[in-house]
């Protein structure tokens, strides 16, 4: 039987990311955190692991680990898993949560010209970014990179503005709107080997770079799908086992998809295992990526 390589080198433009695997030593807290701050529904639990996620989209499974330990500072792993909410006032709502209950976990907020965003740090110190997108036809592209920034964005005046009686009493509310994973950003040792792997090797688009400090990818035209930055893990080899960062999960639109990208990681001597419903593999810093067509 002959094959053909996928000659576009590109993921479809209808990519999306799946739910984000963390491995905790607490499963209780954890899944107290993400379901009464963050206000995210268990959609499914067992004594080892807790899936929640809103409107029936997964977005964070925690899987119970606790022979594990912590990763060594400057590891590579997870920077922050970045939750996107549907509307303005489902952020407004879920900020207002994690503000009430967990007031110690926020360490930042920033409007990013494409996006709105707050930031927190869980109780096992996983980065989460919760962010609400601008409209595509707001953001500004030159040269086929897309103009992002950093600047101030009051958590008071958003709250003010956006929150609604319903989110303030009921932020899981499903009238508020639905949340996803919209991007995963990584600690990585370098942003070369980041574009060779995740741009050359995957098939994403490279949509912004700072120097070689972060690199910001994605498919399809989105902002990104992915990020990568060594800003605390400069020169980092290949990930030890670890609480953390568990697994990645990528949506192609299309089995075929999943069976083009076996083909061109294999053609790149990327190693991959491929059970028949999904294909995994590792990146450079050994963070384990699990590729499915969606339903």
């Amino acid at each position: 039987m002959t094959t053909t390589l996928d000659t576009s080198g590109k993921l479809a433009a209808d990519t999306a990311m799946g739910p984000v695997t963390l491995l905790v030593a607490d499963l209780d807290r954890m899944t107290a955190y993400y379901r009464d701050a963050v206000s995210l529904h268990v959609m499914s639990q067992s004594d080892n692991s807790t899936t929640l996620g809103r409107g029936g989209t997964p977005v964070v499974i925690l899987e119970h680990a606790p022979e594990l330990k912590h990763a060594a500072s400057g590891a590579a792993g997870l920077f922050h898993t970045a939750i996107l909410f549907e509307s303005q006032s489902a952020l407004a709502a879920a900020l207002y949560s994690v503000a009430r209950s967990e007031p110690g976990t926020f360490t930042g907020s920033a409007d990013h010209l494409v996006s709105q965003a707050f930031y927190f740090t869980d109780p096992e110190g996983n980065g989460v970014e919760l962010y609400w997108d601008r409209d595509r036809t707001e953001w500004s592209w030159v040269h086929g990179q897309v103009e992002m920034a950093t600047l101030y964005l009051d958590p008071n005046q958003y709250l003010r503005e956006h929150l609604t009686d319903q989110g303030a009493t009921t932020p899981d509310a499903v009238e508020l709107g639905g949340a996803v994973v919209g991007h995963v950003h990584l600690s990585v040792g370098d942003t070369e080997t980041a574009r060779a792997f995740y741009v050359d090797t995957l098939g994403f688009d490279a949509t912004a770079s700072l120097g070689n400090q972060a690199l910001f990818v994605s498919a399809g035209g989105y902002h990104h799908h992915m990020a990568m930055n060594v800003w605390n893990s400069r020169g980092a080899g290949p990930r030890m086992p670890a609480l953390g960062l568990g697994r990645i999960d990528i949506e192609l639109p299309a089995r075929d998809g999943v069976g083009e990208l076996d083909e061109r990681l294999r053609h790149h001597k990327v190693q991959t295992r491929d059970d028949g419903r999904s294909l995994s593999f590792d990146d450079p810093w050994n963070n384990l990526i699990t590729v499915t067509a969606a339903a």
